[in-house]
């Protein structure tokens, strides 16, 4: 080793944890930067969330709203992928634990400088969890298949059901949480009933499918401006979508709902889907780092971070996105809502800070800007309240269209969603409607499916 070398000073180095909308775009703005970056993750690709309900209706294939992690930072010549899960922090030595690696490595220690955690969130059962197994959440690329799976298995079963009460309830689609996921899973099953699917079967009518959306407020996207929220279940209502307002969900099994009215009665709805988009909880690692750091949590999980993102008592460790809740430098916390726009804002405020401080520069506080909320509701409807401007029908969808292409990480992946739109909008078609059942639900008739005259025995 010659004495430049040992003279040389090591590279800052920042660990990313969590490679989703805040994580991979605090990744990307510190290119060129004096840094040496490692971006964590337990999957290998990042997923553009916003358009996992239409992976779950068959609109889109999982590849096309999914980009490999490395394909995206081949480039980017300061930065590295570790496949692996981050599952505690050392705060005191500033070491991340890693586990389930690839190789089958034990429990790995990870050193950093400046730490960058953007964990995400999952919905929230509202202390009833055991409701997942029957009312899978919209979150991820797993759970979007599996919800394909039982709403084409759902027609299939309906079309075999001799008993109409019975078939009824296979045709009975449950949506809980009227935000803009609910509503945009909502119409499109509506629209799967309705114009996909019927042609294709030949004993069950498809259009007397019944979508019930239930939400507990008194009226649907509130986050949005009173007159769209009512546009919008004008539109839901013309499609044959049933909302539920004023409503909550108190139980749920394998072959009903029951949902409690406004009076509190509650109603047995027979139904043998159900998908869960109500509420969100933060993920595991803001309890983690909430723990090793002293910091508080409030009811949804969140780990509450300085103006600057920062955890309290450590300015190296910052934490973005849905995990956190921001205070402000009066104590007062700052409003923000789930959205992606924040998390690609903090994710780029992040690198921002960190380039700053290797500087010796001061930056402000983190400031959201508010660019507007945008919300389909099926085929060539959809609402957007854009910096004040309200926008509804064709106009919106269009909106909504181009926004949502401009996000989306790729080129190709681009290119691909641009002509499966424009197919399916001319042909009113699914082209990815495919039934993938877990592996406990195969047969030995699945397998000879897939090896014909035992060649691939020979292989």
């Amino acid at each position: 080793m010659t004495n430049e070398t040992q003279s040389r000073p090591r590279p800052h180095r920042v660990v990313v944890v969590g490679g989703g909308f805040a994580g991979l775009r605090a990744v990307r703005s510190l290119r060129g930067a004096p840094v040496e970056v490692t971006l964590v993750d337990r999957q290998n690709f990042t997923l553009f969330q916003p358009l996992v309900y239409q992976v779950a209706t068959g609109a889109l294939s999982p590849a096309e709203i999914a980009a490999p992690l490395r394909s995206i930072l081949r480039k980017q010549r300061n930065a590295r992928v570790v496949l692996a899960e981050a599952t505690g922090f050392d705060l005191e030595h500033r070491e991340v634990v890693l586990e389930h690696l690839p190789n089958r490595g034990g429990s790995t220690p990870l050193g950093y400088d400046t730490l960058i955690v953007a964990g995400g969130s999952r919905y929230n059962y509202f202390g009833h969890d055991e409701w997942q197994a029957d009312a899978p959440e919209l979150k991820s690329l797993a759970g979007a298949l599996d919800i394909r799976s039982r709403i084409l298995a759902a027609f299939e079963a309906a079309e075999l059901e001799p008993d109409p009460q019975l078939r009824q309830a296979w045709l009975t689609f449950v949506v809980v949480g009227a935000g803009p996921t609910g509503v945009e899973m909502a119409g499109q099953i509506a629209e799967l009933a309705r114009d996909v699917v019927r042609a294709d079967f030949r004993s069950v009518d498809t259009r007397a499918a019944r979508v019930l959306l239930v939400e507990a407020s008194d009226r649907v996207l509130m986050n949005f401006p009173a007159s769209l929220s009512h546009k919008a279940t004008s539109a839901l209502e013309r499609l044959g979508v049933t909302p539920l307002l004023n409503h909550t969900v108190v139980g749920v099994a394998d072959d009903s709902v029951a949902i409690r009215g406004p009076a509190g009665e509650v109603a047995q709805k027979p139904a043998r889907t159900a998908i869960w988009a109500a509420g969100v909880t933060a993920s595991e690692l803001a309890a983690r780092l909430a723990e090793a750091a002293g910091a508080e949590v409030d009811r949804s999980g969140r780990v509450t971070v300085e103006p600057d993102l920062s955890l309290p008592g450590h300015p190296e460790v910052l934490a973005l996105g849905d995990m956190v809740r921001v205070r402000a430098a009066d104590g007062s916390i700052v409003p923000l809502p789930g959205l992606a726009p924040v998390a690609l804002q903090q994710g780029r405020y992040a690198a921002r800070l960190v380039r700053d401080r290797l500087r010796g520069q001061a930056t402000k506080p983190f400031h959201y800007v508010d660019k507007g909320d945008l919300a389909t509701i099926g085929r060539s409807k959809a609402v957007a309240d854009v910096k004040g401007l309200h926008l509804s029908g064709f106009t919106a969808w269009v909106t909504w269209l181009v926004v949502h292409l401009f996000y989306l990480i790729g080129f190709q992946n681009r290119l691909l969603v641009l002509i499966r739109w424009t197919i399916s909008f001319a042909t009113r078609g699914r082209g990815a409607r495919l039934i993938v059942r877990p592996p406990e639900h195969s047969t030995s008739h699945d397998a000879a499916d897939h090896e014909p005259d035992g060649l691939s025995r020979r292989v």
